[in-house]
């Protein structure tokens, strides 16, 4: 139903980045319609992005909204400095490595406080392979390398004292793809998201390792809040256009507001049913992922700071480099009256 933007919208960025035209709002924004590009469209982490639609929120405020999707994050964020779309939902965290290579983007709506990620051991290696302090010599499933999910990867294994080069991270996207790869036996373990954890618990195909979906087993695997899914634009963009960011962010806060007062089988009645193959399947899944959820879109108070921390810790583009949080995100549109 949503396309993925072709392949030369990567083209487009690498011109854009020569040219030095890549920190500029896009163009595209001034005749009206925001496109939304998402880092995996039916992932339950990204679920406010359809359920605004849906709840015809955007519509409510005026807006023309096109929503796209894009398996991994990474290349939404490309897409976004190429200036293909005006918005991403995506991981807050790029925003941190964005800022280290002189590229100012920010977050504007927080939906996620929590990764709402789980690392899943293939049941073919669940006998060797019991935490992430096993992964010596393993392969590990990421949606695309530089995403957040190896972001996290390279994050819990260095906990062990594990180097990123004594494993190898494949991307295999999400959803259909990640499960394939699990049942092909290419990867040992991976980090996915609802409903593809529940999907892979109910066939047998895969057990548990890290559960990172609440705040209690987030704050066991990181150390503290970890805010995730969110929507990041350009800070150009947000402020050549207040009017738009502002009801932007006032749809989707009506989401999260709705999400917090409804149930799983109320929120799964809203969404598509092409998301939901097996309906009792997808409703297990919402309800063991509303923890994760905002109320209100804000930013954590103690999120950014262990986001930087987790970057920080092996990332070479934040290693050492000097990163104003307070111009990764802003709570000024989810607060605007």
């Amino acid at each position: 139903m949503y396309p993925t933007l072709r392949k030369f919208h990567v083209l487009a960025l690498a011109s854009a980045l020569a040219f030095g035209a890549a920190s500029q709002p896009a163009a595209a924004a001034d005749d009206g319609k925001i496109s939304i590009m998402v880092g995996g469209i039916t992932k339950l982490i990204y679920l406010p992005a359809r359920l605004t639609e849906q709840l015809g929120y955007f519509k409510d405020e005026g807006l023309n909204v096109e929503l796209l999707s894009q398996p991994a994050g990474v290349d939404a964020e490309n897409e976004l400095l190429a200036g293909a779309v005006q918005a991403v939902v995506g991981f807050y965290d790029h925003t941190i490595d964005l800022q280290t290579k002189g590229k100012n983007v920010e977050s504007i709506v927080v939906f996620g406080q929590v990764p709402g990620e789980v690392e899943m051991v293939s049941a073919k290696s669940a006998d060797t392979l019991k935490s992430m302090g096993d992964v010596k010599g393993k392969t590990l499933g990421v949606t695309g390398l530089g995403s957040s999910t190896s972001f996290l990867t390279q994050y819990l294994a260095q906990q062990h004292g594990i180097k990123s080069t004594e494993y190898t991270m494949l991307p295999v996207g999400a959803d259909a793809s990640f499960i394939a790869a699990v049942k092909q036996g290419r990867i040992d373990a991976g980090m996915t998201t609802e409903p593809t954890v529940s999907a892979l618990l109910k066939g047998g195909e895969a057990k548990v390792l890290v559960d990172m979906r609440s705040v209690e087993g987030t704050k066991a695997a990181l150390g503290g809040t970890y805010p995730a899914s969110s929507l990041y634009v350009q800070s150009a963009w947000a402020d050549g256009h207040k009017a738009q960011a502002k009801k932007l962010a006032h749809a989707f806060v009506r989401t999260m507001q709705f999400i917090h007062t409804h149930s799983a089988d109320e929120i799964a009645a809203k969404m598509p049913a092409d998301y939901q193959k097996d309906k009792a399947l997808y409703v297990s899944a919402l309800k063991a992922s509303l923890p994760m959820y905002t109320a209100d879109g804000k930013m954590p108070a103690d999120g950014p700071d262990t986001v930087l921390k987790v970057l920080a810790a092996f990332n070479p583009s934040v290693k050492g480099k000097h990163v104003d949080l307070s111009k990764t995100y802003t709570n000024e549109f989810v607060t605007a009256k």
